[in-house]
């Protein structure tokens, strides 16, 4: 398995960055997190925090090379990670609970598996075009009755229907595994990258430039069109470049 990845973080017009972000492999595994402490709750940089404890934490334990069932770990990661929220709220008597978006890719066996729990998105990116990306578990993007919720003509993108941490059970979306071809591009983010820039610029971004430059420059661009009321802006970028390792010669 072979693939290039790069990840940047900016605190953008925040006094804190409440966003999390990391990865990692073994020689049959790979997985990327970017996690968002949500805003208006207590300590979200601790709850996106938590986040990524845990699901790396059991990323290293079951990956071995590979993990056994790439869905159940995805589903297992997220409710574990609802889960000790919920404790740690308790343990410190908090009246509210820290609470935080997620989304989670894994690639294995040359697929992508994708899971993710609020608005933070995954992006693939595939001839010039979106190929597929997460549908934000937010009012905005809400296609069906949620709790007797009523469609309106606009809604704030902020608004979310699911999160982890949250006080009833969160909504985990596993989407369907993608078989990955060379040349395709992923992008997991915070909504501080989306919400600052198009998915044109996105595709253009990935496509046309290396990873690293299309890293920094849509991160910068988002900042800018911010302002100084810019929200925290994370994002990690992979090109996949083959599933087998080149044998030695």
């Amino acid at each position: 398995m072979m693939f290039s990845v790069f990840q940047v973080s900016r605190i953008g017009g925040r006094k804190k960055n409440e966003d999390r972000m990391g990865y990692a492999y073994t020689s049959g595994a790979a997985i990327f997190l970017v996690a968002d402490g949500l805003g208006g709750h207590p300590q979200g940089e601790v709850a996106a925090q938590i986040c990524l404890q845990v699901v790396g934490a059991m990323f290293h334990k079951l990956a071995v090379p590979k993990l056994p069932n790439v869905t159940e770990f995805m589903q297992a990661a997220m409710q574990e990670s609802h889960a000790q929220l919920l404790g740690y709220a308790a343990v410190h008597q908090m009246s509210e609970t820290p609470s935080s978006t997620l989304v989670i890719s894994v690639l294995q066996d040359g697929q992508c598996h994708t899971a993710h729990c609020g608005d933070s998105r995954r992006y693939l990116v595939r001839d010039g075009a979106v190929f597929s990306r997460t549908i934000d578990h937010s009012v905005a993007e809400w296609n069906g009755p949620i709790d007797g919720l009523v469609p309106r003509p606009a809604v704030s993108r902020h608004v979310l229907y699911s999160c982890l941490g949250a006080p009833k059970q969160p909504v985990i979306e596993v989407a369907s595994p993608i078989d990955l071809q060379i040349g395709d591009r992923l992008l997991l983010c915070s909504d501080g990258l989306w919400g600052g820039v198009d998915e044109d610029e996105i595709v253009q971004g990935l496509m046309l430039q290396a990873l690293t430059e299309a890293a920094y420059e849509l991160a910068e661009l988002a900042v800018q069109r911010g302002g100084v009321h810019c929200d925290n802006v994370t994002l990690i970028a992979v090109a996949w470049e083959r599933a087998d390792n080149p044998q030695p010669i």
